[in-house]
């Protein structure tokens, strides 16, 4: 009998070392590049950097206060389990800032913008990626974004804005600006963590010769397709296969290209993809 447990475990102990691993990288990218030039980021953790800056009183603390009311909204809103699992990660991170000895890197502001925002998100992407997060901000903007038509990119980026207007009003316009970098930098990176750096895309192509265009994908390409049956409401009412597939973002310029060539007509959507799970995504060569 198949122990049912090893697959949990296994999951477990990965979820446990991406938010160590998200932890000890945010934690570098705020001593030894945000902290020592008082930079600051967007978020809980801007918020955080912001009021350090102002009364002196020690990130450690705030990040742990300031993160509460968040773990609450999350516990209510996600999982009791999502909650323990922040809980500790933010307070993992609050240790990690008293006892790791990270020294500062650079002095180029520059450079402390790009790197100090590439270190702190990838830290909290590990983490999201581990089942937590180290920055409120996210269940703030989920729980928002169910009570408004505002989607959640766009609640955590009017956040942002709201973070960096006060920096540029209590400190100064250089330091918003430096901010803005690094929350740029850092969304970025979260990005990459979180849909992987093939992020993939799904693609929908209508078009007179789809046969031709659905043996490019499967032989050349190596790709599933799926095949809906569909009828043309334009015109003259017929039959149509409406084809379905999903590709990288770096193999979707090499399928626009065969697709122009094949029938210079097709009509064709794309669609990012956050994730995907299960079936054929790539296709072994074919015999």
């Amino acid at each position: 009998m198949r122990d049912k447990r090893k697959p949990s475990n296994l999951n477990f102990a990965k979820n446990t070392i991406l938010v160590i691993c998200g932890v000890i990288s945010a934690c570098f990218g705020l001593k030894s590049f945000l902290l020592p030039s008082e930079f600051i980021d967007g978020g809980v953790t801007g918020i955080s950097l912001l009021v350090s800056n102002l009364t002196g009183l020690k990130l450690p603390y705030l990040i742990v206060l300031i993160n509460i009311p968040f773990v609450i909204l999350g516990y209510k809103q996600i999982s009791k389990t999502f909650a323990i699992k922040t809980s500790i990660a933010i307070a993992g991170l609050a240790i990690a800032l008293v006892f790791l000895p990270f020294q500062p890197v650079t002095h180029d502001k520059l450079l402390i913008a790009f790197f100090g925002g590439l270190f702190l998100g990838g830290g909290i992407g590990l983490a999201m990626r581990g089942g937590c997060v180290i920055d409120g901000t996210e269940v703030l903007a989920l729980y928002l974004s169910r009570k408004s038509t505002l989607t959640v990119g766009n609640i955590i980026l009017i956040l942002n804005i709201v973070i960096f207007s006060f920096a540029a009003w209590l400190i100064n316009i250089n330091t918003a600006l430096y901010a803005i970098l690094t929350y740029l930098s850092a969304s970025n990176t979260i990005d990459y963590i979180i849909n992987g750096i093939e992020q993939y895309t799904g693609v929908t192509i209508i078009s007179d010769k789809s046969d031709s265009i659905k043996k490019y994908i499967m032989y050349k390409m190596k790709r599933g397709v799926t095949v809906y049956k569909g009828e043309g409401g334009y015109g003259v009412k017929r039959d149509i296969d409406i084809l379905y597939t999903v590709v990288t973002k770096l193999e979707m310029s090499k399928l626009q290209t065969a697709i122009r060539q094949i029938d210079p007509d097709a009509f064709v959507i794309q669609q990012q993809i956050a994730d995907i799970r299960g079936g054929v995504v790539k296709r072994q060569a074919l015999h």
